[in-house]
């Protein structure tokens, strides 16, 4: 007897072609696909699809629950939009290998804005057991990319400074057993350091052994180059993979901002990168917000040494005059806070800036750091970051994917965190019309496996692991908003990971099948 069967929908395979009627069964977390007739099929449980859309489960190539996962196993802001696999250690903040536990919890506390914390005191320190910790824990599958920040303290430290060829030699060696612990490629994040101090040479250096190993190079890039011109950052990630020959993945792709550049040089880059020979794809996030952590607009050398050095430049007046003149105005001006942890800041979630200071009668650069002292560093910050007018060119584009930036806590998260996905299907799909509906569901299942080289997984094939989603076209959507954000989507009756029912008639089972999708043993 069959574990499922999924009958009368229309099933969208991932591929990009046009759906069809069949029947999908599970039995032991594989997947049949049966034309025709299937009245004769015994299964324990049948679902009747008639209406909906049978498809692969979402893939969210760019996750930020690597560690509240841990605390939150259930993960309803996403299960629920339908992603059932998600890649973490993006931005190059990946929580795994480190030396020793001192230094994984100073850098958890960096990033805190960003990442947050898990339950408990981190207790891991390899790849190989940070990925044991999400086997049958989680309702989602983790697959993992190593970030260049933990591999550059493991060799160089927490300061601005070039790597000696030991060092380099010591960083090389370091991927290649990370990789071989299950690490998907190499990601960086170069506006966060101490990765950020990592140079052009280094990070080209890197990604030759990552890339000897089949992985690939996901970055989000380094915007001082901005100086140098628009396009300078994303020709930084070009030229890294034009030299080393590893495939480039330009994450939360778009045009920052009307006025910043066109969009048509950005999405030129890419066309151009490819028609070059070189392997170049992008995602972008689906809502016109961006997101991270508060000290991301704090300069660099306020973070040369770690946590530690920012704390007290937060306290030295000197140093925060200087942060003052040195600071992105528009992170003040237009920017709302979240995630506060101390009772008598509760009041300023999701107000911008300029308006905590008022309340607080402070100039808002000092409100900012006074708070970022008292909340220990994890504010996260939400603002307008992408030109709303050029969005859908980016989702619509075939060398692009979909993918949240989500980050998973505050009371006034980004809104992709609860309705990234389903946005497609309900506006960028349905209501405007920017694209198809099985090539939107190509970007975001088969197109991010293959580009991770996942190798069962994202779509519905005779022997392919059994992740799928069961959603109505005509009533799939999101009410997450800015002013709202924290709204599961409907019309997403049914989602399955690894063969179990996750989410069931718009609920969650309860059920944790998620595993950690491992490079080299992607079927474990």
């Amino acid at each position: 007897m069959l574990d499922l069967l999924i009958t009368n929908g229309q099933v969208i395979d991932g591929s990009g072609s046009p759906g069809f009627y069949a029947a999908v069964s599970v039995e032991d977390n594989r997947v049949a696909v049966h034309r025709g007739d299937a009245s004769l099929l015994e299964a324990a449980r049948t679902i009747d699809a008639a209406g909906c859309v049978v498809c692969p489960g979402f893939i969210d190539l760019h996750s930020h629950a690597g560690l509240t996962i841990l605390g939150e196993p259930h993960h309803d802001p996403k299960v629920r939009q339908g992603v059932t696999t998600e890649l973490v250690g993006i931005d190059g903040i990946s929580h795994a290998p480190f030396k020793t536990q001192e230094e994984l919890h100073r850098y958890i506390w960096l990033d805190s804005g960003l990442n947050g914390y898990p339950p408990l005191p981190a207790d891991w320190l390899t790849v190989a057991d940070l990925l044991g910790k999400y086997d049958n824990t989680v309702a989602v599958n983790i697959a993992y990319i190593l970030g260049n920040a933990p591999v550059r303290i493991w060799s160089v430290g927490w300061n601005d400074r070039p790597a000696s060829p030991a060092e380099l030699a010591d960083m090389q060696a370091v991927i290649r057993e990370a990789m071989e612990e299950g690490a998907w490629g190499l990601s960086t994040g170069l506006d966060y350091p101490p990765g950020s101090y990592a140079d052009t040479d280094e990070l080209v250096a890197l990604s030759e052994t990552t890339a000897a190993l089949g992985g690939i190079y996901h970055t989000h890039t380094r915007a001082s180059l901005r100086a140098r011109g628009v396009m300078a950052p994303w020709e930084e990630a070009v030229e890294i993979g034009r030299r080393s020959g590893i495939p480039v993945h330009l994450t939360h792709y778009r045009q920052p901002a009307q006025g910043v550049g066109s969009h048509h040089d950005f999405l030129g880059l890419v066309d151009d990168s490819r028609a070059e020979g070189l392997d170049v794809t992008f995602d972008c996030y689906t809502y016109p917000y961006s997101g991270t952590t508060v000290t991301i607009g704090l300069p660099h050398w306020a973070k040369d040494g770690g946590p530690e050095r920012l704390m007290e430049a937060l306290r030295d007046q000197d140093d925060r005059e200087r942060m003052k003149r040195e600071l992105v105005r528009d992170r003040l001006e237009n920017n709302w806070l979240t995630n506060f942890t101390q009772p008598q800041n509760k009041q300023y979630e999701g107000r911008l800036v300029t308006d905590i200071g008022e309340l607080r009668g402070q100039d808002p650069a000092d409100a900012l750091f006074d708070l970022l002292l008292e909340e220990n560093l994890g504010i996260s910050t939400v603002g307008l970051g992408t030109n709303p007018q050029t969005l859908p060119a980016f989702v619509s584009h075939p060398n692009g994917m979909i993918a949240s930036d989500a980050i998973l806590f505050g009371e006034y998260p980004n809104p992709r965190t609860y309705g990234c996905f389903p946005i497609v299907l309900a506006e960028f799909v349905r209501a405007e019309k920017h694209l198809r509906l099985p090539e939107a569901i190509r970007k975001m299942t088969s197109f991010p496996a293959q580009r991770l080289g996942i190798p069962d997984r994202g779509l519905l094939r005779d022997g392919f692991r059994a992740d799928i989603v069961v959603f109505n076209p005509d009533t799939v959507k999101t009410h997450a908003t800015r002013e709202d954000p924290k709204h599961y989507p409907v019309g997403i009756d049914y989602v399955i990971v690894n063969g179990h029912i996750v989410i069931d008639q718009g609920e969650n089972t309860g059920a944790l099948p998620g595993r950690s999708i491992r490079r080299g043993r992607a079927s474990s």
